[in-house]
This record gives structure tokens, sequence and C-alpha cells, in this order.
């Protein structure tokens, strides 16, 4: 039995809820204040016998393990050390494995360091490498910004880095995993995906290289390329520079959040350090729940044009979600983090963020910003606007709150805005909830709470069975892991938590923690049954869809041209149309006896 194993026998997860609040037994469920967000009735949940958690007002839910990583800002090895020290469970002494059984990602993990040594000598060591690092200089990078941020080039040649990795006789579909290479248009081979770019690594918290960003030297398109997603990289996941930058935030309680590589850079050896870019146009969800883990407040810098006043307000929203205070830097027209420092001096770039608005000022402005707000559809166009973004806020009190300052500003009536959110926070079980189809929430329920019917079921779902489903990534997950026989889905909590999307993943807690009898492997049969005439449908009008585009293909034709081809695929989607309605058929004969 491994270590995890050993703490879900032992550990309780009401004796660890209750450290971070008071817990009372009601009926076989333990019910209290929520730690994760301010309420006056209690709405946190917790299930001793199942071992989860949820909480029916913000969402928040999942396993000891998630329940401690939360409260106390641990990555998922440092919670199984926390709870294993705890109860006395001895931790096994670490191996080191033989690259033969090393894991698909820390083979990844080593490609990326030896490229990330590999662009850093390309950069010092070559004479392209140089002219790079002239313009490096000449833009005003230091030789001490360029070693700490590890920053490389990668030279104007289509195989130089492929030939390296060949030399070291690396594994070429493991290269090709890595994001490092593509293959050709003609599969003959492979070439370097970054080419006479300044290469800026791609860190995770722990300072670990995940992936690369490259700027072009040669006014090539794109002007800024990403590594694509990989084992060990997924973006929108994590913030640029935050591994150098934690301790900062941590400090000064406030981290500053720019779009890219240059605006962090040129912020970073300004003196400005509490910084992180989430390198993309908006934050997303999974960035915000990064940076709550070290500050709990804030202020955006993105770019002063139209598209960076947007990023801007979806930022400040996703913010509001996850109980992060927020500001919005108004940089003059035309002007971005970085050139505004480098004009105007760290000082200057101080003084505007102590004048930045708050985020819902920034919001409130913004959203009102080309509407005449004396005209009553314009008006509450404005405030529905405002009201949707507003009202995730997890603390009734800071919702309370700025639901007066937007009354004030709109000059509306506040009972009237607090309508407008009232439904939601009447009822939260029902919104997540009503996520799924019945026969999918009781299939979820069963999967999750019964491993032996789950791994005799998943030998017969094939992936069209919850294709378009909300569920879809959590089967897709839980399909992996029945298919080799692991029978205890509970372990798998973390993983969901951190694969999904958030408002999915409250959802399944939910349901998970509801009152249900004990299931069949018939019942679970009958719910896949069930799902297959919701989603067999779906997909039947799919290829209708598509068989009516080929066939306007093939009307509009020129004489002459080769239309075997088309022809072909016309028949395929026929033939896949009729498979599927007669299982839909099958389907209905067998409900009929």
């Amino acid at each position: 039995m491994d270590t995890v194993e050993q703490i879900k026998q032992v550990a309780s997860i009401v004796e660890i809820a209750s450290q971070y609040t008071s817990l009372k037994k009601r009926g076989r469920r333990f019910i209290g204040l929520c730690p994760f967000h301010s309420e006056k009735t209690p709405s946190f949940t917790v299930d001793d016998e199942r071992q989860l958690y949820h909480c029916f007002g913000c969402g928040a839910g999942g396993d000891i393990f998630t329940l401690v990583m939360e409260k106390e800002d641990l990555s998922f090895p440092e919670a199984v050390r926390y709870l294993a020290h705890k109860y006395n469970i001895e931790l096994p002494k670490q191996k080191k494995l033989s690259p033969k059984y090393q894991s698909q990602k820390e083979k990844l993990f080593k490609i990326s360091q030896k490229a990330l040594a590999f662009y850093k000598k390309n950069l010092l060591n070559t004479t392209e490498g140089k002219k790079a690092l002239q313009y490096l200089k000449k833009r005003g990078v230091s030789e001490n910004t360029i070693n700490e941020l590890k920053i490389g080039y990668s030279l104007n040649s289509w195989d130089s880095l492929l030939k390296y990795f060949q030399q070291i006789k690396t594994d070429i579909k493991e290269l090709e995993k890595s994001g490092l290479v593509m293959r050709r248009n003609d599969k003959q081979g492979f070439y370097d995906r970054f080419r006479g770019r300044i290469i800026f690594p791609i860190f995770d918290v722990s300072g670990k290289t995940v992936a690369f960003g490259g700027r072009t030297l040669f006014n090539d398109k794109p002007k800024y390329m990403n590594s694509p997603d990989t084992p060990i990289y997924t973006k929108g996941q994590i913030l640029y520079g935050l591994n150098f930058s934690k301790e900062s935030i941590r400090n000064s309680k406030q981290m500053i959040l720019v779009e890219g590589y240059t605006d962090f850079l040129s912020l970073y050896q300004g003196g400005i350090t509490n910084v992180a870019a989430s390198l993309g146009t908006s934050l997303t969800e999974n960035q915000a729940s990064l940076a709550s883990r070290f500050t709990k407040s804030i202020a955006i810098a993105y770019d002063s044009d139209d598209a960076g006043k947007k990023a801007a307000c979806r930022a400040v929203s996703i913010c509001f979600a996850q109980g992060i205070r927020t500001q919005v830097i108004l940089f003059p027209k035309g002007q971005d983090p970085d050139n505004y420092i480098t004009e105007q001096g760290p000082e200057k770039f101080k003084s505007l963020v102590n004048q930045s608005p708050s985020g819902l000022k920034f919001l409130i402005q913004e959203t009102s910003r080309g509407k005449n707000l004396d005209n009553p559809e314009e008006k509450a166009q404005v405030a529905h606007r405002i009201m949707e973004n507003i009202r995730d806020i997890p603390d009734s009190i800071v919702l309370s709150e700025y639901i007066k300052k937007i009354s004030e500003y709109l000059s509306l009536n506040e009972g009237e805005l607090r309508s407008l959110i009232k439904k939601k926070t009447t009822s939260p079980g029902k919104s997540q909830t009503n996520w799924f189809f019945n026969a999918e929430k009781r299939l979820l329920q069963i999967i999750f709470n019964n491993g032996d019917i789950a791994i005799k079921l998943f030998e017969n779902i094939q992936e069209e069975d919850y294709k378009g489903l909300k569920s879809e990534p959590i089967f897709q997950i839980f399909s992996e892991f029945f298919k080799k026989e692991q029978s205890d889905s509970h372990s798998k909590i973390y993983e969901l938590k951190e694969k999904i999307d958030p408002s999915l993943f409250r959802a399944l807690t939910e349901i998970l923690v509801e009152e249900a009898h004990s299931p069949s492997f018939q019942e679970a049969k009958d719910c896949l049954c069930a799902l297959r005439q919701v989603v067999l449908p779906r997909l039947i009008k799919k290829l209708q869809n598509e068989l009516k585009s080929r066939e306007n293909r093939l009307r509009k034709m020129a004489k002459g041209e080769d239309r075997n081809a088309i022809i072909k695929e016309i028949n395929l989607i026929i033939k896949e149309i009729n498979e599927k309605q007669k299982a839909l058929c099958e389907i209905s004969q067998q409900n009929n006896q």
C-alpha cells in the first residue's frame, strides 16, 4: 500500500476540516461555515464516509488532499508529506529510477533543460547569437537580467536544435511531444519550431523549465511565438516569471499583472519585482487561482489600447470570482508597461500604480463608455453587464458594498440591483447540479463511488458515448484511469481539480456529496443507455450538417474537377449516419421491451 492509500485509510477529513472551521453533525454529514469565503449561514458540507467536502455557497470542493493544498498553500506532494507527518505515516525513501522507467514528464523536463542550455550557449557563443545579444543590450536589457531570466537564442536554422538532440540520442517522439520540433508537411522528418528568435524560457512556479517563448529578430510572423500545449505545459495555467517574483509578491502583498515577456523584463529589471505575466490576451481562472496562493491583491497593467482594456475587464471579473482585490493601471494613450517604465522610470511607474482606480470603478467606467445613461434601456444594459461581472464574488459583505457603489454611480435603486443576482444567490445548488442530465449525474456518482462497477463499465464505454456532454473532460480522465484497472477514483480528485474547468469541478463535488442509494451494474448500464439517447441525435445532426456542406461543395464544383474524393467523403458520412441511426433505433427497441 502506497503512502496516499495509507493516508486515506487513517486520516479523517472531518478532523482536518475542523482545523479551519467548526463543524456540527447533521445526519451522516458535518456542516459548518465555509473556510473559503465569508458567510453567516453554514453551507460547507463534509462527507466523512466518502472523504469529500463541498460548499454550496462558493462551490469549493474536493477531498482531504485538495483541502490541505488549498488551506496550507501546498502542492500535492507537499500535502501528502503534511498528512503523513500528522498521522505518523513513514514516507518511503526516494529511489533513483533508471531511464527506462522514467515518466514521460521527467523525460520532457530533461529535454527542456537541455534545450535551455542549448539556447543559452547560442546566445553567448555564436556569431549570430552575439548580434542578438547586442540587440538586447541596445534595448537596455542588462547582463544580470539576461542571466537571471536565462534568456537564450535560437539560430536562424531549420534544424540546429534537431541535430543537437539527434547527436545526444534523444528519442524523436519525445522531442516532438516537447513542442521543440515540428513534423514536416510531407511527414518526412522534422524541423525546429523556434528559428532566429530571442528565447524566453517559461518556468513553473517551482522553477522547472516547461516551455519557451520566442521573439523574432527577422520580422517573421508571428512576432512572438510560444510552445504548444504539452504534457508539462498548458497555456493559461502558468504565470510567466512567478518563480522569480513569488517572494516579492508575498512580501509586498500585491502582484503587478502584465501581458508579455518584455513587460515583465522591463519592470523586473527596474526594481519592480512583484510582477508576473499572463502571456495572452487575458488572465485565466487557473492563473488567478495560482496568483491567489501568493496574494489577494492584483494591479492589472495591460496595454492602453481597446484590446488591452477589454482584457483588463475580463481579468477584473475573474479576480472578483476568486476573491482577489484589483486595481487597473491606466497608461497614457499608446503606451504599455514596457515603454512607460523605460521612458518615465520606476518611481513614476509606482506613482501610477498608487493612482490607479479600483477594478470595480474601471469596470463601471469601461462598461458605461459610449453609452447614454440617460436612456433607460442603455442604462439597464450597462447595469446587467456589471452585475454579471460581480455576481460570483464569494464574500457576501464585499458583494454588498460593491452593489452600493454601483447603485451610487449609476443612480439606480440598490434593491433593483440586488434583484438581478438574487435568483442565483438564493439557490446556488440548483445552478451547479443543473449542469448535468439526470443519467449523466447518476453515472458520475456510480463511477466515482464504486470502482469495481466502473472498471467493468468502461470496458464498453466509447468516446462518442459522452461526446459533447458537460462531463466529457471527466469521462476522458476516468476512461484512462479505469482502463488501467485502477479501482479507486478518489485518488484522482486532485488531478481532476488541476485538469478540468473550476466550475465543472465545483459541480462534480456537489453531486458527489449528495445522498445516493447503493448502485448496481444494471443501473449504470441504464444510465449509459440513456446518455447514448442524448448524444447520438446530436452526433447525427452534426453529421447531417457536414453532409449538407459536402453536397453544396459538390454542386459548386466546376466541370472537369475531380469529384471522386468528395463523393467518397459523402458516402462515408452517409454510412456513419446510418450506423448511428441504427444504434439509436436498437436502444429505443430495448427500452420498449
